[in-house]
């Protein structure tokens, strides 16, 4: 397959569009048990959804490209939520609702046959080299003492990954889907929100919890776990944000 047009790019892979497919080509040969990984969780969530209004792209294939494994899966054209936002302000509210709705709905699929988030998460905070070892035994007791759950979350929910067009409403990037709690799906959206687009992320809380009947207080609790989690992906312009937020203990 010859690459064409990069589009996007992160630490572990690029984004080509290349003949109306997204192509993920991770940077390294070691990087296999990543691609493969996310290939599988992609499978399993495309079954997921099946029954669902909320569309996916499809995979259609696993490649190695000039030596580095890649997925082939469907190119979604359309306007994705966050630039909706953006070109239409006067419309973020609407634009809002459609996103906790998408939300919900991802929440009211279950998905015994995916790993799970919290198992990810104990990985992710006892790999922290950023915080002491006490703060970390306070982040793991915490994670440990939360409801288990079986909910499909998406676990990197937000505005740029929900594209809308005529064929209805798609929602990419699921290699970080896992089984879960949707009160912690949500937490991580909230702070990609207050990272990204600040001005919608308090709105987006109040109106989560007003629409599934749940406590405020019970997904800030997950603020500081959820924070721990994404700082392990090493993201220096995030460092001192999320830092800030784990040390955030209790809410009132």
């Amino acid at each position: 397959m010859e690459l064409q047009e990069l589009i996007a790019q992160n630490d572990f892979y690029d984004v080509y569009k290349s003949d109306k497919m997204a192509v993920s080509v991770y940077k390294k040969p070691e990087y296999k048990e990543k691609c493969l990984y996310a290939a599988l969780t992609h499978a399993r969530v495309e079954t997921t959804l099946g029954n669902s209004s909320i569309k996916m792209p499809q995979l259609h294939e696993v490649l190695v490209i000039d030596g580095k494994w890649s997925n082939v899966m469907d190119w979604i054209e359309g306007d994705t939520l966050e630039q909706l936002i953006r070109k239409n302000p006067e419309k973020s509210d609407q634009y809002l609702e459609k996103l906790l709705d998408v939300q919900i709905e991802i929440h009211d699929q279950y998905m015994p046959l995916l790993s799970k988030l919290k198992d990810k998460m104990s990985r992710q905070i006892k790999s922290l080299g950023q915080i002491d070892e006490i703060r970390k035994y306070e982040l793991l007791t915490r994670l440990d003492s939360m409801p288990k759950h079986i909910k499909l979350t998406h676990n990197s929910f937000e505005p740029k990954n929900v594209i809308i067009n005529d064929q209805g409403t798609f929602v990419v990037n699921w290699g970080h889907a896992r089984q879960g709690n949707a009160s912690a799906d949500a937490a991580k959206t909230y702070l990609l929100l207050k990272l990204h687009m600040p001005e919608i992320a308090d709105a987006y809380l109040e109106r989560y919890c007003i629409k599934t009947s749940t406590s405020k207080r019970y997904v800030q609790a997950w603020l500081p776990i959820v924070a721990a989690a994404q700082l392990d992906k090493g993201i220096e312009s995030e460092k001192e944000f999320l830092l800030r937020w784990i040390d955030v203990v209790d809410y009132s």
